[in-house]
């Protein structure tokens, strides 16, 4: 399945985009046209675009807009708790922050298939982490900021208490201008992470949401169960087992069992749920380190052996054989060419 993404957001960037420039709605639904959505019909976030799309639409108005390369931060405020529908009312209904964290976990995949949200708890704070599919690009590094953004931005929305964040974090390397990023999220910012993410420490995600409900967050919790039932879940399956093996393969290959322990599951329900979607495990389990072997050409300095070795293999030259079969070409002539490209 091709990657997708809500058609809300193209709305909310090409919007951005539009008031900036001072172009007006012709510029606007110009660009909404380039994404395949007609500008007169009513803003609908259950209207699916391509994800490559999107990104492309990104990195045309960092070249056209001025400032363009900080439309993150005015997409990521555009966006209202309300724009999401049943998903937006479901966070907002939650009893507080931590909540509504688990509740993106849960339900966020109802909004794109190409990223997943993870909850991550320690004594001190709760994390929401952002996973995102997708080959390293710019327009995919913007709409990450705008994801990370928009959360922190409905966060303060639907918090009773002045909501201050304890850390953000990007996997990409930083801008030449941090200012609008410090000024937004007023608090410490780190570029070149290990992960995308919003941590908050636990006096701020316990207080009460405004419209904190348990009753009506139960009532949309149904109704967000009935529409991820409604979805083809092969993507979802095969993107929670591509992070699962990515996350292991420093150790070496993940076998199937041991993915299947951390869903909770069999390895025979695995397999089957598997073989029901016409998913095979070797082929997440490469995809994945494809996936990974990308990233790390691109976002590290990490040596040729180093990205093998966490890509989960003991030599490199195995490593550059696998690598010149998905990508046609050496690793090392792959970070070069994407380093000319980022010039």
């Amino acid at each position: 399945m091709t990657g997708q993404v809500s058609s809300l957001f193209a709305h909310k960037v090409a919007r951005a985009a539009a008031d900036s420039a001072g172009r007006g709605q012709s510029y606007h639904d110009e660009l909404m046209r380039t994404v395949g959505i007609d500008p007169a019909e009513a803003l609908n976030s259950e209207i699916m675009i391509e994800a490559d799309s999107y990104y492309s639409l990104c990195e045309r108005i960092v070249e056209e807009v001025p400032s363009g390369r900080a439309i993150a931060i005015k997409v990521g405020i555009s966006m209202d708790i309300d724009d999401y529908g049943a998903f937006g009312l479901a966070w907002k209904s939650s009893v507080n922050l931590a909540s509504s964290f688990e509740r993106m976990e849960r339900y966020g995949k109802i909004l794109t298939n190409v990223s997943l949200y993870q909850t991550m708890e320690t004594k001190e704070d709760v994390s929401i982490l952002l996973h995102r599919d997708g080959m390293h690009r710019l327009g995919l590094c913007i709409s990450n900021e705008q994801t990370i953004v928009a959360i922190a931005h409905v966060c303060r929305a639907v918090s009773a208490a002045h909501l201050e964040f304890k850390r953000i974090s990007f996997k990409h390397p930083a801008p030449e201008d941090l200012t609008p990023y410090s000024e937004f999220f007023d608090c410490p910012v780190q570029f070149g992470a290990d992960q995308n993410a919003i941590s908050v420490d636990w006096e701020n995600a316990l207080k009460p949401n405004k419209l904190s409900d348990p009753a009506l967050s139960k009532y949309f919790d149904a109704h967000l169960e009935k529409e991820l039932a409604d979805q083809h879940s092969d993507t979802v399956l095969g993107q929670r087992i591509r992070i699962m093996v990515a996350q292991s393969l420093s150790e070496g290959v993940p076998t199937l069992s041991s993915i299947a322990t951390q869903l909770g599951t069999s390895v025979r329900t695995l397999q089957r749920r598997l073989t029901e979607q016409n998913l095979s495990f070797q082929t997440l389990v490469d995809e994945a380190r494809r996936q990974l072997a990308e990233k790390l050409l691109a976002e590290t300095r990490y040596s040729l052996t180093e990205v093998a070795f966490l890509t989960g293999f003991a030599e490199q030259s195995t490593f550059t054989r696998a690598f010149k079969r998905w990508a046609g070409q050496t690793p090392r002539s792959f970070r070069i060419d994407l380093e000319n490209r980022w010039k």
